[in-house]
């Protein structure tokens, strides 16, 4: 079965959509589809016919149906995926490059695409492209789970193929080059495609293609016996390069005595398979003692300004057990809250110095619930209340600081009809407005818990984001350093020092809150955001499949929408990609003055500082380049590259894929709600085919 098909089957069900503002544990359920997010019942059906379409031919005609009848539809990307795919197995290349190209341009994340479209591009031979594509899916295989329609043993089989896949393209396209190069240089390609399809064949022993390239490759490093066994292997697996592999063979056996030869199927016998060794199994877990936290207030005596910085962060307030001082929101309104069909159900007060929140029962009774817990400090806060049993139950109603008022905040980014956005299951107390399952993960330090993970089992050491969380545990740096005696440097138990990370492992560590799609898997101690284990404290997180998100968490050009996404969202810019900047680049998570630099920028009055610090020829265009008046808006980097294109907490936040340019033909098709042009976020007196009139005519390149 073709690789691309084989996607293509697999995308037919994969049609769940997570909601998002809350922890995923591998083994959670979804319980949305994209079906359900089609926006009217004639796109709904043309989707369904699309997905049980058997016929390959029909499938491909069908999409194209699809695409011309809801040019603007939430779902462009999965119909351009299923097309591509469908072309692709057709033999119809370039329209399938085409459309996984449409894909990719809404959704970057899908492996199983990018696979499917460096392999065409590889028989097209544009093998730079086929290389760069590859690439892209071995990071993106590394960095996401198996999409969630698959089962784990489908998924152990297909993906070391799909891996497999992307190193014989590597492969070839090595190979390719050696033959254009001379001396030294071939040299090097010719390793370069010895190693990459000899990981291929490890992952995938039963591609005759990787037999054949890799016993061509042997051979032209002069390694005959190794040749001839990769191509014996070839001929053996049979396949369209059979015949190619017989007749390199055929070379070597008519080039042996001929009273010494016998017949070519005794030459063939007498050849053995090739050794290849399998794949290496995951790297054992670090063996020692479990080092040892000392907890923040251990930090205070030799860090006193960053430890103050800290204490008055978002990151140290996100949970904290109430004090009257610390309540935000207006209990004295005694606001009342209502379902959509205008029935009272919840209310807020106060008893003394004491806030509380009433919900009504299935009996239309008041119960009321003590403010136990606050969540959040900087524009939102959300309460929650301790029942008798340990469960922490977060009131579904949350006050926004900035607006100064009341709301049910889940309703606002949920897709309709979500247990905790409907105000009258609340007295439930059921496991979606549970603290401990959906929040603590990321709002409380070292959480372990049980393998069973009953909302009751969940322990921390510290209430917010403590200084451990981010150094490593440093209860032996905290003795040393008391005794005189400091550790030397990359002992077990030093904090780690941020400036010594490579970006991916900085965004990686920060990405443990910032990354909405990552899955939390208990460690051999239960431990959930840290692994309680010598060497990384940290766990190596795998992502949901971004497509398996709600639509609402992305703008219709597939730009996400939501903060939760502000990780995956800077890891597809350039800037991390290419030029290796990471969080602490632009941002300081203990800055001087927290209070006055809520987003703790690094150079808070010199925003463009943050990008001249790397792009530094720019600084001396000014409005050359910007096309603005020097200290207008529009003359801001951030007001074109990072528009404030995201929802936060009731206020549009600054996107964080930064290369971003203003896209005026997909504000055309779609609308500037749906993909918002940074030109029209200014100029709102104007419209969609004004800037794209005024962007056709910005000069290019460096100017």
């Amino acid at each position: 079965m073709p690789m691309a098909l084989v996607a293509l089957a697999a995308f037919a069900f994969s049609l769940q959509a997570q909601i998002v503002d809350t922890a995923l544990f591998r083994e959670d359920d979804t319980r949305f589809t994209v079906l359900d997010q089609a926006e009217s019942e004639p796109e709904r059906r043309a989707l369904r016919a699309l997905l049980e379409e058997p016929d390959l031919r029909a499938k491909d005609s069908v999409a194209e149906e699809f695409l011309s009848a809801f040019p603007a539809s939430p779902l462009l990307a999965a119909v351009h995926d299923i097309a591509a795919k469908a072309a692709i197995d057709l033999g119809e290349l370039d329209r399938g490059i085409a459309h996984a190209e449409a894909s990719l341009r809404i959704l970057p994340e899908n492996p199983l695409l990018l696979v499917a479209l460096a392999d065409a591009r590889a028989a097209r031979q544009q093998f730079d492209q086929a290389v760069a594509t590859a690439q892209d899916a071995l990071r993106q295989l590394d960095r996401f789970d198996k999409p969630s329609n698959f089962s784990a043993p489908a998924w152990a089989a297909l993906e070391p193929k799909l891996r497999g896949s992307c190193h014989l393209i590597l492969g070839r396209a090595a190979l390719t080059r050696s033959f254009r190069e001379t001396g030294s240089a071939q040299a090097r390609q010719v390793v370069n495609a010895i190693e990459r399809l000899t990981r291929s064949r490890s992952l995938d022993p039963d591609n005759p293609q990787a037999a054949y390239l890799l016993g061509i490759a042997h051979g032209l490093a002069l390694q005959r016996a190794k040749s001839q066994s990769n191509l014996a292997d070839a001929y053996r697996l049979g396949g369209p390069l059979r015949a190619r592999a017989q007749q390199e063979l055929e070379k070597s056996y008519r080039a042996r005595p001929a009273d010494t030869r016998g017949s070519f199927e005794d030459f063939l016998d007498r050849i053995p398979s090739a050794q290849i060794q399998a794949e290496p199994a995951e790297r054992d877990e670090p063996s020692g003692p479990a080092p040892s936290y000392a907890g923040s207030d251990s930090c205070r005596d030799c860090h006193t300004a960053i430890f103050d910085s800290w204490k008055q962060t978002g990151m140290a307030r996100m949970f904290r057990e109430f004090e009257p001082a610390n309540i935000l929101g207006n209990f004295e309104s005694r606001s009342e809250f209502r379902t959509e069909d205008g029935v009272t159900v919840g209310r807020v007060g106060t008893l003394g110095d004491r806030p509380y929140m009433e919900f009504r029962d299935d009996q239309g009774q008041w119960q009321r619930h003590w403010v136990d817990y606050t969540i959040g400090s900087k524009w939102q806060q959300a309460y929650a209340t301790s029942l008798p049993d340990g469960r922490i139950q977060v009131f579904p109603v949350q006050y926004n600081l900035l607006q100064r008022r009341w709301l049910n905040f889940w309703r606002v980014i949920d897709p309709p009809g979500t247990e905790r956005s409907r105000l009258g299951e609340f007295h439930r107390m059921g496991r979606a407005t549970n603290y401990q399952l959906n929040c603590a993960s990321c709002h409380t330090s070292q959480l372990s818990t049980s393998k069973s993970r009953q909302p009751t089992d969940f322990v921390h050491r510290e209430s917010g984001v403590n200084c451990e969380m981010c150094h490593g545990p440093s209860a032996d740096h905290v003795a040393a350093a008391r005794a005189g005696q400091p550790l030397s440097p990359g002992a077990n138990g030093t904090p780690l020092r941020f400036a010594s990370l490579e970006a991916e492992e900085h965004v990686a560590l920060c990405g443990r809150c910032h990354m909405q799609s990552n899955l939390f898997d208990l460690g051999p101690r239960g431990e959930v955001n840290f692994t309680g284990l010598p060497g990384a404290f940290f766990p190596p997180y795998k992502g949901r499949p971004i497509n398996e998100f709600s639509q609402k968490a992305f703008h219709r050009d597939g730009r996400f929408r939501e903060t939760t996404f502000i990780g995956e969202s800077f890891v597809r810019s350039a800037c991390f990609r290419i030029g290796g900047a990471h969080c602490g680049s632009c941002h300081d998570p203990h800055p001087a003055n927290p209070e006055a630099n809520p987003t703790s920028l690094k150079f808070l009055d010199e925003p463009d500082r943050m990008c001249l610090q790397c792009h530094r020829g720019y600084a001396a265009k000014g409005a050359g380049h910007t096309k603005h008046a020097p200290e207008s808006p529009g003359s801001r980097c951030a007001s074109c590259h990072m528009p404030r294109i995201m929802h936060a907490l009731m206020f549009e936040a600054s996107t964080h894929r930064i290369d971003d340019i203003p896209d005026a033909d997909a504000t055309i098709r779609f609308g500037q709600d749906k993909s918002p042009n940074a030109c029209l976020l200014c100029h709102q007196d104007r419209d969609p085919s004004w800037a794209q009139r005024h962007l056709a005519s910005w000069p290019g390149g460096d100017d």
